[in-house]
């Protein structure tokens, strides 16, 4: 079985804070889990990110653009030979992406 890499890009790492944030404000007695159940979701990516289906914003990308459905948020990430790379976490209310995000 192959392991990859999992990074996290600082876009998706400004992402996870605003939504933590939101949750804090709106949600707190749920915010602590979600933040420790994204995590954990992004480092299952490292053992076989491929079952995770095609995100709708891969048709706007040169490389395929996955995504995990963590709860109401939609973890988007990359894969190569040896690295994941999470690019973004977004709301599944917000539409899809349709160009690559800001590093």
């Amino acid at each position: 079985m192959t392991f990859y890499d999992v990074i996290t890009l600082p876009r998706a790492e400004r992402d996870i804070e605003a939504a933590y944030g939101w949750m804090m404000n709106h949600a707190p007695s749920v915010a602590d889990a979600w933040y420790d159940d994204v995590f954990a979701a992004i480092d299952s990516l490292g053992e076989m990110p491929q079952r995770c289906p095609l995100a709708p914003e891969a048709k706007y990308f040169k490389q395929e653009v996955r995504h995990l459905i963590l709860g109401a948020y939609r973890i988007l990430f990359t894969v190569d030979e040896r690295n994941v790379r999470v690019m973004t976490i977004r709301h599944v209310s917000r539409k899809p992406l349709k160009r690559p995000p800001s590093r």
